[in-house]
């Protein structure tokens, strides 16, 4: 039985006859005589890659090599396939047959001896969605720094940039650690002083990472490892306490808390730019003995005032009456001073002649 086929522009028939691949046909009329074995598959060779599953017998004949690009890779190495200038696709291991006929093909082989991948056109590579099955990629912001681990080693601290790796070649890990300063609330935290009294406090803390391998390596979280340190020191410095200690120097207390904490962020290569305890909520009935005590403590206060005040007002009566009697003249002139007062708030005009008449002013005043 005979069979014409017409193979068009840009297809390329395949032509086998019982099975074994003898013709490469181009673009005509062909005659197939399908009673002697023959058959031919057409290809389109607008569909860049060719699919089928007789590829070993296109590349060991080699009747398509003036049509093709053969890209064979091994276990370590990969590809970067350009169409027309433009990046199309990353290659992976394994055998690959491109049509060179439609488009202009250009193939970058490299080998891959570190997972992580470089190249001049990183970024429009790395975020193009063709190479999301083989690369990836990783963005450091500003403020941020990367610890990349790999198969469990440290191997670099990542600057703010971007990045792209090999998946397949090792077991990677990404930690994005942020540089910025952090605040931390710890707010109704439960403590009992060490004369058992109940109490509420209210603390902040102000930290920053210093030393990301560090913290990457001892913690999972900085933030956890901070609450957690504070909270323990807080229980431990307060709890040492009686309240009336605390409440005299909470400035005290706050510096010490602040340097322990301090000390143990050491550890996990965080710094501690600040500490502050904003509220001693002390439970409502002790609230209201502490209220009385210190108003009964101002009240004191006030009245020694008062005493120091009248002690020295009488202490000063006593020095100017000594004064006056020692010194005649000076008593004199106490006494005008005396009169002209009340001549200006009587409007009276005083005459002084007789002997003694300021003593007799004096006394009627």
């Amino acid at each position: 039985m005979l069979k014409i086929i017409k193979i068009k522009n840009a297809e390329t028939g395949l032509k086998f006859k019982n099975g074994k691949l003898v013709e490469a046909l181009q673009a005509g009329w062909h005659l197939v005589r399908t009673l002697l074995g023959e058959r031919v598959d057409v290809l389109n060779e607008k569909d860049l890659f060719i699919w089928h599953p007789e590829v070993d017998q296109v590349v060991k004949t080699g009747l398509l090599n003036d049509r093709i690009r053969i890209v064979d890779l091994k276990d370590n190495q990969r590809a970067v396939l350009w169409v027309d200038d433009r990046f199309y696709a990353l290659l992976g291991t394994g055998r690959q047959l491109i049509w060179t006929t439609q488009k202009e093909i250009r193939v970058e082989e490299l080998t891959v001896d570190d997972p992580r991948f470089e190249h001049r056109h990183l970024y429009k590579i790395g975020k193009s969605g063709a190479a999301k099955e083989l690369l990836e990629t990783v963005q450091v912001e500003q403020g941020e720094t990367c610890v990349y681990h790999r198969d469990g080693k440290f191997i670099a601290e990542l600057e703010p940039g971007f990045y792209a790796f090999w998946k397949g070649i090792a077991a990677l890990k990404f930690t994005a650690v942020s540089k910025k300063e952090k605040v931390i609330d710890l707010s109704g935290q439960e403590i009992m002083s060490a004369d058992k009294v109940s109490l509420r406090l209210n603390a902040v803390v102000n930290f920053k990472i210093v030393d990301a391998v560090k913290s990457v390596s001892v913690c999972e979280s900085a933030e956890t490892a901070i609450y957690r340190e504070a909270q323990l020191l807080m229980r431990a410095v307060i709890g040492a306490r009686k309240i009336d200690e605390m409440l005299a120097g909470k400035e005290q207390l706050t510096a010490e808390i602040a340097a322990m904490l301090r000390k143990q962020a050491e550890g996990y290569g965080i710094e501690v730019v600040g500490f502050g305890i904003k509220d001693i909520i002390l439970p409502g009935k002790m609230r209201e003995i502490m209220n009385k005590v210190v108003a009964a403590q101002k009240e004191a206060e006030a009245n020694q005032i008062i005493r120091r005040e009248e002690t020295a007002a009488t202490r000063s009566q006593c020095n100017t009456a000594k004064m006056l009697e020692a010194n005649p003249t000076l008593m004199r002139l106490r006494e005008f001073e005396l009169i002209e007062k009340v001549a200006e708030r009587s409007k009276i005009n005083l005459v002084l002649g007789e002997k003694g008449l300021a003593e007799k002013l004096v006394n009627m005043l």
